[in-house]
């Protein structure tokens, strides 16, 4: 059974860094001395164990699940139970079934924070999470580019129909800005998120920039010490759990 606050950060489509977000602010979170579990919902694009570099599953005992341990957090997801990377074919009934497994029958222990990422859009995955879990605080993760933040606006919306919490929007990809240099490109445009955060009524909460991946990293998706994303992730950890608290 889920203690402590929910966190739940979705998007309106798939590709804008929503899995980047909810695993880097598990670890931001963790390294604040949070107890912090991170749950992969998304069902059908699952990357939470590869983007972590996880190869080991679960194991259980007494009919009871032990999540996987990786940066200090407690991890479950999709991806630990289809193997080779295969697609899921399955229908409604059997993914209610799993989306009930990980939220009871896990042995999670006292947590502060659960971070959920969510699967993209307003299916029937991310209802039956919103139902299962409610009274979650949400995190809307979008690009600047207007046709993204169009497309979020509908996962926003349901989020209150919900009666959900809303904690802000994280404009992902804001800008690159090349090492040693003063200029910021925007190369997905400029506008979108703020138009959106006027729209939902929130506000813009963090802005993440392009950063070149480090091509000798084994987890090139979860940021260290000495990049600037690890500072912005930090920034969006504390502003979290100031706002919660």
């Amino acid at each position: 059974m889920l203690s402590g606050k929910v966190i739940s950060v979705n998007s309106g489509k798939g590709g804008v860094g929503k899995s980047t977000v909810s695993a880097n602010l598990a670890v931001s979170l963790s390294e604040m001395g949070k107890a912090v579990a991170l749950i992969d919902f998304d069902i059908y694009g699952s990357s939470i164990p590869s983007m972590m570099n996880i190869s080991n599953g679960p194991k259980s005992i007494n009919n009871k699940i032990i999540p996987v341990e990786s940066h200090g957090i407690k991890i479950m997801s999709m991806g630990f139970i289809v193997k080779n990377n295969d697609p899921v074919v399955w229908r409604g009934p059997m993914l209610g079934k799993v989306i009930n497994q990980f939220i009871n029958e896990v042995i999670w222990g006292d947590l502060d924070y659960v971070i959920i990422d969510m699967p993209p859009g307003t299916g029937d995955v991310a209802m039956d999470v919103n139902r299962m879990v409610p009274n979650s605080h949400q995190i809307l993760v979008t690009t600047p580019h207007p046709t993204s933040s169009h497309v979020a606006e509908r996962a926003g919306k349901m989020a209150f129909q919900n009666k959900h919490q809303f904690l802000g929007i994280v404009e992902n990809m804001s800008f690159f800005q090349p090492p040693d240099y003063d200029t910021k490109y925007y190369i997905f445009g400029k506008g979108g998120s703020e138009q959106l955060a006027s729209k939902l009524g929130t506000e813009l909460i963090a802005r993440l920039p392009i950063i070149a991946p480090n091509e000798t990293d084994f987890e090139p998706s979860i940021y260290k010490k000495g990049n600037l994303l690890y500072d912005k992730y930090k920034d969006l950890a504390t502003k979290v759990d100031d706002s919660i608290a």
